[in-house]
């Protein structure tokens, strides 16, 4: 293999990295190995080839060089391993080097959760949130990889795909290509993919995500804020949106989530993509919102957006009438719908002038009635509602059925609502289907020009959604209908008499085969 850095080889060789624990270990449970050792790797490699670097230029100063050393993104600092007397008997970095030079040695589980401590330990709160550490979910020492001797071989087998040479990350070897986070997103997505009912829970499908991004416009020195991030590509999305398109690094991420592991995914995420200018905090949104400003009040940004958890159950019902921060006073959600409770919650952190807001969700939010239509029609009363965007089935990781995209706005020009039925036009997959470039361009330039496209796109007025009992769902807009084309009797006729023709041939031509072999059509053999 030559030294070019190949995506697709990066690609291939972390996911046949996973075959070590297939078999053995569930995917849900050997993704975070997966994932927490490309980090691992990443960092290592990054902080040997600066090392190396400085030993090459500065090699008869090492108190020089550990002094640079010390502003690296990352510090790996230096293990020591002591017996029971407390005598050091061994010292090793805290890299990946170091457990590869080690991996037929016994206690690999332990020594690579050591690893991952004293790592975090060195970074401060780099790697920390509210007393919470990214690898506090993730044990390499666990019986779940099996009894000392097969968890033993594993980790070395693991440490060895990870020292292939297509997974060598150092800065010297990759340049700038974004390989390493491209490589985590590939994972991400494979391991979403196979994820069954929990795979929506921490990733948006790329091009839902470009699709949300490109319709919010960020700008530069703005604000991003997703408070169900998951695994943080949506969020990151936005944030290079303002790099492709303005060419700035002028934007500040913020996220929380609910699941532990899922924030774990974000935090490192985030690193690998160079996005350190981010705060992704862990908690439940609704029960505990995180994101609040010196006084204790709700932070407001420029532009929020998340595909939440459709249809979430026991969101947070209990603490709603006495919310501290005033989110449902529109109404509060069914205990069995938490939809509107995180489209309550986003419209709330909004900034009154400059927030514009996306958000994902099931088709019910826009015409179930009761309370949720309540808060419907009190959000159309505030004119806020900028458009509502239909998506095809099988969209997302998870579940098969069709969502939709609501768009608000709080200064919006006109009093009207845009509808978009995107529903049919997708590129078919066979367990998932997703949206083409043509697809994505499509609504966006409709939703831009907020125009009437036949059989696509309404401009509904709010009298008209008033009159409509502010029911929001879009056939009731977008008329769709298809004229079938008219039957031709006289043509089918002609068809039936020819094909009754053709018949009646091959039944006298049948009787002659017949009675060659010497059967009686009617009887049988003679």
């Amino acid at each position: 293999m030559t030294d070019k850095i190949n995506q697709n080889d990066i690609n291939s060789t972390l996911w046949g990295a996973c075959n070590i624990f297939r078999g053995t270990v569930s995917a849900d449970t050997y993704k975070d190995y997966i994932l927490t050792m490309l980090f691992l790797k990443y960092i290592s490699d990054v902080w040997q080839d600066h090392y190396d670097n400085y030993q090459n230029e500065y090699g008869d100063e090492p108190e020089l060089i550990e002094a640079m050393m010390a502003t690296e993104r990352f510090m790996l600092p230096t293990v020591e391993i002591k017996n029971n007397n407390g005598e050091i008997t061994d010292t090793f970095r805290a890299n990946f080097n170091s457990l590869y030079e080690r991996r037929h040695e016994p206690g690999n589980g332990a020594r690579i959760d050591r690893v991952l401590h004293e790592i975090e330990e060195a970074n401060g709160t780099k790697l920390k949130d509210s007393g919470k550490s990214v690898f506090q979910d993730i044990s390499f020492n666990s019986d779940r990889l099996g009894e000392e001797k097969q968890k033993n071989d594993l980790l070395r087998f693991l440490l060895e795909e990870f020292a292939e040479k297509a997974l060598d990350f150092r800065p010297s070897r990759v340049g700038e290509a974004d390989v390493i986070g491209n490589a985590y997103e590939y994972l991400i997505k494979r391991f979403a993919a196979g994820g069954g009912q929990k795979a929506g829970e921490f990733y948006t499908p790329p091009e839902v995500s470009e699709l949300m991004a490109t319709l919010l416009d960020p700008k530069p020195n703005e604000t991003i804020c997703d408070p169900a991030c998951g695994s943080g590509s949506l969020l990151m999305k936005c944030g290079r949106k303002v790099v492709s398109n303005h060419g700035s690094k002028a934007y500040e991420l913020y996220g929380q989530e609910a699941i532990g592991s899922t924030w774990s995914l974000a935090k490192m995420n985030m690193f690998l993509h160079g996005e350190d200018n981010h705060r992704v905090e862990w908690g439940d949104t609704i029960r505990n919102p995180k994101l609040l400003d010196g006084n204790g009040a709700l932070l407001q940004f420029d532009i929020v957006t998340a595909n939440p958890p459709f249809s979430l159950k026991q969101w947070g019902e209990e603490v709603a009438e006495n919310d501290p921060f005033n989110r449902f006073a529109r109404g509060v959600p069914p205990k069995s719908y938490g939809d509107y409770a995180f489209i309550l919650h986003m419209i709330e952190t909004l900034k009154p002038e400059t927030g514009r807001m996306a958000v994902v969700a099931p088709h019910g939010v826009l015409f179930r009635a009761g309370t949720e239509g309540k808060i419907r029609k009190a959000l159309l009363g505030e004119n806020i509602l900028d458009a509502v965007i239909g998506l095809p089935e099988k969209l997302f990781y998870g579940t098969g059925i069709p969502a939709a995209i609501l768009l608000f706005r709080m200064n919006k020009k006109d009093d009207s609502v845009l509808f978009i039925d995107a529903s049919r036009e997708f590129k078919a997959g066979k367990n998932q289907n997703a949206l083409s470039d043509e697809n994505i361009a499509k609504i966006v330039e409709t939703y831009q020009k907020r125009e009437f496209v036949d059989k696509y796109a309404y401009l509904a007025t709010l009298d008209e959604i008033k009159e409509n009992d502010y029911n929001l769902n879009i056939p009731r807009y977008v008329d769709t209908f298809e004229e079938e084309a008219p039957i031709d009797l006289v043509a089918v006729r002609r068809e039936r008499l020819a094909l009754k023709t053709e018949l009646e041939e091959l039944e006298v031509k049948m009787a002659e085969y017949l009675e060659e072999l010497g059967f009686d059509s009617d009887k049988g053999a003679k």
